[in-house]
């Protein structure tokens, strides 16, 4: 578990729930090639995937997150009510807890990525309205306007996926969808870094760059990036 800004690292979802989308080709890195990566919009259906994912290959590589992408919509108080009095060992079920309720009503959205069906990744990523104006992942995130803009604020990958495409193909499935549902842009928050750093949850400057994204704004050890659709 970990309460994560976007200075450190993200998590969420948007779009409507729409058809599973298989990627355009093979996505290949290096000498590996995965075939038939589909991504899947996460709706309560999938709930036992997702967690399938993060309780069973989200962290095996001795990540320092441990979470169920739960924190961002959450506001500061509720993190506070839920949180405060807990027990270190009460942690991580309070927030498996938390992310079961935002799934089945719908707060918790994203992509999950598959490969011979077995979920190995996931974004989050949300239309801003859904979350609030006080969120613990913090008040950028938020637009009073429904259906008007979409934010990416995480990613995570299996180990043994990773730097293998699958965080571009969960990313050009969100800007498929955003366009399909009319929407007027997506923005991300990645980090600042001077070297790759192999948990970079809000996902690397390059990753967003590669998608046509640009930079907007800088804060602290992070920036705003945009994409018009």
């Amino acid at each position: 578990f970990s309460l994560r800004s976007p200075a450190s690292t993200a998590c969420f979802t948007t779009c409507p729930p729409s058809r599973p989308q298989q990627s355009n080709g093979n996505e290949k890195k290096g000498d590996i090639t995965i075939v038939n990566i589909t991504i899947k919009p996460l709706i309560p259906q999938l709930a036992r995937d997702y967690f399938d994912f993060f309780e069973n290959r989200a962290f095996t590589d001795n990540s320092p997150y441990r979470c169920y992408c739960q924190i961002y919509q959450m506001t500061k108080s509720e993190q506070q009510m839920k949180y405060s009095h807990a027990d270190a060992a009460d942690i991580g079920k309070i927030s498996r807890e938390i992310a079961e309720q935002q799934i089945a009503s719908g707060a918790l959205r994203g992509y999950l990525a598959y490969v011979d069906g077995e979920a190995i990744g996931w974004c989050n990523a949300n239309d801003k309205a859904n979350f609030p104006i006080d969120s613990c992942g913090g008040s950028h995130f938020h637009l009073d306007i429904p259906n008007r803009e979409i934010a990416v604020v995480c990613f995570e990958v299996a180990p043994n996926f990773r730097r293998q495409g699958i965080a571009t193909a969960l990313l050009n499935r969100v800007i498929s969808d955003a366009k399909t549902n009319r929407y007027s842009a997506i923005e991300s928050f990645p980090v600042i870094r001077e070297e790759r750093y192999e948990w970079d949850c809000a996902g690397p400057v390059r990753l967003y760059e590669k998608a046509g994204f640009v930079i907007t704004e800088k804060r602290d050890d992070f920036v705003v990036m945009r994409k018009e659709l």
